[in-house]
């Protein structure tokens, strides 16, 4: 187990489920058409990127036959480029094949994130040590695994679901004052972090007023950011900022002094990294 692992648990279950959706009923008709003998395949990069999802891969082939091996040549986090063996899979011929598609499926969406997220760490990197965050922004029944391969992109989770902390949003507040708001957090859970959404300056006054934990400004333009950050300086207060932010915005963001950038498109909008399994 590595920081990249997600839960085992949720590993089994994402797994099963997949698997329950490609076998059906009567299960793999071709692949049950081919001889019993086994077979040596190759899991291959088709192009440059971070790879994450191996604990989903070994699982898939693990519940369609034990008797599948697979040894890694590479590790969830590692760069890969196109071309490069990942691992040699090994067993029963059928069984190889009907694992392939739901294994690659896992592998290439969780590896596509990781790369998503390598670049946008790439191009914050001269920000002093900003953080880029996911959100929740996530495939449902999937958050942990794409939660995991952020890490492996080395980027940062925000919260894994509504339980975690306490966040405000603009829809929230239409219905609470700011400062209502986080007096009743504090009251009913003291010991969780309460964070608050601020769409502008004053909205980000009335919060750190209130004594939140880390505000979150959503869709402010740079110079606003850096105002905000310069208010809550030596406050104790986390400052993020999210919204719309690309791979050609994010350096100014990250210039502007704030702790963390959450970007929901690492997640949900990150194109598949191409992966094929091949027979050796």
């Amino acid at each position: 187990m590595t920081g990249y692992d997600p839960p085992a648990l949720a590993v089994q279950a994402a797994v099963e489920r997949a698997l329950a959706e490609d076998l059906g009923t009567d299960g793999d008709i071709t692949s049950a058409l081919l001889p019993p003998t086994d077979v040596t395949a190759a899991i291959v990069a088709r192009a440059d990127g971070r790879l994450a999802g191996r604990a989903c891969a070994v699982e898939v082939f693990h519940q369609v036959d034990p008797a599948v091996k697979v040894q890694w040549e590479t590790a969830d986090g590692d760069l890969v480029s196109s071309g490069q063996q990942l691992a040699a899979v090994s067993g029963p011929y059928a069984s190889v094949f009907t694992a392939e598609r739901t294994a690659l499926n896992f592998l290439s969406h969780l590896s596509g994130i990781a790369t998503e997220v390598a670049r946008y760490v790439k191009a914050a990197a001269g920000g002093g040590g900003v953080r880029v965050r996911d959100t929740r922004k996530t495939t449902p029944g999937l958050r942990a695994l794409e939660k995991a391969a952020v890490r492996a992109g080395g980027g940062d989770n925000h919260r894994m679901g509504l339980w975690h902390w306490i966040m405000f949003k603009d829809n929230h507040l239409a219905g609470i004052g700011i400062a209502e708001a986080v007096l009743a957090a504090r009251q009913r859970w003291p010991d969780r972090v309460v964070q608050v959404e601020c769409d502008h300056i004053q909205q980000a006054d009335e919060a750190l007023a209130a004594g939140v934990d880390a505000l979150l400004l959503d869709n402010m333009a740079p110079e606003e950011v850096r105002a905000c950050v310069d208010r809550a300086a030596g406050r104790g207060c986390l400052v993020e900022v999210s919204g719309g932010i690309t791979l050609g915005t994010v350096a100014q963001y990250a210039a502007t002094g704030v702790d963390f950038i959450s970007v929901g498109r690492i997640t949900n909008s990150a194109p598949a990294l191409d992966i094929a399994l091949d027979v050796v």
